[in-house]
């Protein structure tokens, strides 16, 4: 693990070497009026990055966008760079790319506009309250010679600390002290003397981003700066990125039932609920979809929806947003709090039927988790139905479906600061997908698929970016039958967590049929799992209620500068002698970079691979400890040589099943990756 701290003050900050030919030295001073003045752009060139990496080396991967993303480590600061630095429980840790720029009151970071842009995404934090509950404070944006506005930044919606389910007291003690944790290798429960615990324990989800409208149409080459203000609340500002839209003007749809007419406030005063339960009976009833035009609209419950199509002039322009309401008496599902969201109805009413969401944005208001609190953005089960376009942020989950339901299609949506979830396929949901969308900063999963008591089947994750997920996995699929994900592009996860993981755990039916890994990109994956005290891989295939056996293949895909390994393979240990992990196919792999080894196996089983092609390994290619008996025969995991795997990471002596195990092993930190 990379516990390096590299500091930048001044001006120039130092860049990564794949972006270094994108920074220039500030522009020269010229007269105002005179030719150069009109062209010469007034900041550094623009270093233009998807999920922190050049570009090239991700084409054809993750979600199309209409930004252009930009580090704050790469632009012009009077503040500090931080990081780089993959530890928990660290700034540096959760931001992209693993660094960022802290601010002080008064110090500033310039990015140049790469292209046309009409509004900003920054993604940022700032301190906690002393006593937890967040603080706000002013975030001064200043675009080209347009008059400087202000971004009211908050951290009401970060800062979790403790034991899952997390709480938002800094100073809580142990909420599990009967657990197993690292800081003392111990039981503080079982424990003589009763070891101390640092307060605050483990915070995490230190980010959060806002987004702003800026009015017009800003020229490539201008400059935006984001300065901390003098007098500003908050004793540093943490920026992390930038990204650059340029917005489509409000979407106007003919014929279409108005909100408005049922009484609905768009200047987000007044409650609006009854009225989109009006608007949207009445939309079904003369079957016209239903508009949501530009404004504000208080929501504070669920809408329930079904055969119904609800569009917004767009997620910049239409807000559904509302607070967390505590019920009076727990709601049958568990249910102790309602809030913003649409919901189809129960799988065990029947679902849903042909909903269409698209062009708006729902805000909620959540806080803390409470797993048994349906306050998602979208939920229930939506059979034959369709959501575009939406952005998602501050519920506990952007989206989770509770099948059985079928024919769910998730298209060109944002997810973001999330508490758990991105968004989940829970139990039965077949014949669906998400694809060109985008989750950052989810507090669990950002996508997964649960085989939950019934297999989901024939579903499918492709083309989506997924950016610091703080806990657990960027891509999950727990059990089910046909799934793919394909083409994805993932990044930075923080703890606990991989990549991209195949589990047979949390009480998932098993794995059957094809399962197809395919063409995605990971990078910077792999993270330090606390329970275990190792580290994970990029790829993380988990065998805990069951074996895994089906028809797994994994091709095309890049692992790039993995933390620990690029590929693992494991069992739980009171389970390593009942299950096994087999017949997993690995071809046409590139691993540029990994921490330790290319496969790290400690589970019985077998993998084969060809055309895996390795470089940058810090350690042994393969780490193969098996089930832990250290036989005679060798390990209890064999690997099959089907050719062309260059780099010399498969060497002749490893095969098929040499013991090789170091249970944790030097961490070598790779170069950057480059193309290969």
């Amino acid at each position: 693990m990379q516990r390096s701290v590299e500091g930048t003050t001044g001006r120039r900050p130092c860049v990564p070497r794949i972006l270094a030919a994108a920074v220039t030295a500030a522009a020269l001073v010229v007269p105002p009026g005179s030719a150069a003045a009109a062209t010469a752009p007034p900041g550094p060139a623009p270093a233009v990055t998807r999920a922190a990496l050049d570009p090239a080396l991700v084409a054809g991967r993750g979600a199309a966008v209409d930004y252009v993303e930009q580090e704050a480590e790469n632009a012009r600061t009077t503040g500090t760079v931080i990081g780089p630095d993959r530890s928990a429980y660290t700034l540096a840790g959760e931001a992209s790319g693993r660094r960022a720029v802290r601010l002080l009151p008064g110090q500033y970071v310039e990015f140049t506009l790469p292209r046309a842009t009409n509004a900003l995404t920054v993604r940022y934090s700032i301190p906690d309250a002393p006593r937890g509950g967040g603080i706000t404070a002013p975030l001064r944006v200043a675009v080209g010679r347009a008059p400087a506005r202000t971004m009211t930044l908050t951290s009401q919606y970060a800062w979790l600390y403790n034991q899952y389910p997390f709480t938002n007291d800094p100073d809580a003690d142990l909420l599990h002290p009967d657990w197993w944790i690292t800081e003392c290798s111990c039981v503080p429960a079982a424990t003589t003397p009763t070891p101390v615990v640092a307060k605050p324990f483990r915070p995490h989800h230190f980010y959060d981003e806002q987004r702003m409208l800026l009015g017009r149409t800003h020229r490539a080459g201008e400059v935006v700066r984001l300065t901390a203000p003098t007098g500003t609340a908050a004793a540093w500002t943490v920026i992390d990125l930038l990204d650059a839209h340029l917005v489509a003007p409000p979407r106007v749809v003919p014929r279409a039932v108005n909100v408005l007419a049922f009484g609905a406030d768009p200047t987000g005063r007044r409650e609006s609920a009854g009225a989109f339960d009006r608007a949207v009976a009445h939309a079904r009833r003369v079957d016209r979809p239903l508009y949501l035009p530009p404004g504000v609209f208080q929501v504070n419950r669920h809408v329930i929806v079904d055969d119904v199509t609800i569009v917004g002039a767009g997620s910049w322009y239409t807000v559904v947003k509302g607070r967390e309401v505590a019920l009076d008496t727990p709601a049958p599902d568990g249910s102790r709090h309602t809030g913003v969201g649409f919901y189809g109805r129960d799988a065990a009413d029947g679902g849903s039927r042909h909903v269409h969401l698209s062009g708006f944005a729902i805000e909620g208001e959540v806080r803390e988790r409470v797993d048994t609190d349906q306050v998602n953005a979208i939920g229930g089960a939506l059979n034959h139905s369709t959501v575009d376009g939406l952005y998602l942020h501050h519920t506990k989950v952007g989206m989770w479906f509770d099948g059985p339901m079928t024919g769910l299609r998730v298209t060109d949506t944002v997810i973001a600061d999330q508490i758990a979830d991105g968004l989940n396929f829970h139990t039965g949901v077949t014949h669906s997908s998400v694809t060109n969308s985008v989750v950052r900063n989810s507090g669990d999963d950002a996508l997964a698929m649960w085989s939950e008591g019934t297999a989901n089947a024939s579903n499918t994750f492709a083309y989506n970016t997924v950016q610091s997920p703080v806990l657990a996995n960027g891509i999950a699929l727990y059990g089910g039958a046909d799934l793919t994900v394909a083409h994805n592009l993932v990044a930075d996860p923080v703890r606990e967590g991989s990549a991209i993981q195949i589990g047979s755990r949390f009480g998932a039916e098993p794995f059957a049929g094809r399962i197809r890994i395919t063409g995605n990109t990971t990078v910077r994956a792999g993270t330090y799992d606390l329970n275990w005290n190792i580290g994970l891989g990029a790829i993380w295939f988990y065998a805990l209620d069951r074996s895994i056996d089906a028809d797994i293949q994994v091709t095309g895909d890049a692992y790039l500068d993995s933390t620990y390994n690029a590929i693992m393979l494991v069992s739980d240990w009171p389970v390593k002698d009942s299950v096994r992990i087999d017949n997993v196919r690995f071809h046409d792999i590139r691993v540029d970079g990994t921490g330790t080894s290319v496969v790290s196996a400690r589970t019985a089983g077998g993998a084969s691979f060809a055309d895996v092609d390795a470089r940058n390994v810090g350690a042994v290619g393969v780490n193969n400890c098996g089930s832990f008996h250290f036989t005679p025969a060798g390990s209890e995991f064999g690997l099959t040589d089907l050719g062309g795997n260059d780099g010399g990471w498969l060497a002749p002596w490893l095969l098929p099943n040499t013991i090789t195990c170091d249970d944790r092993p030097p961490v070598v930190p790779p170069p950057p990756p480059t193309t290969w």
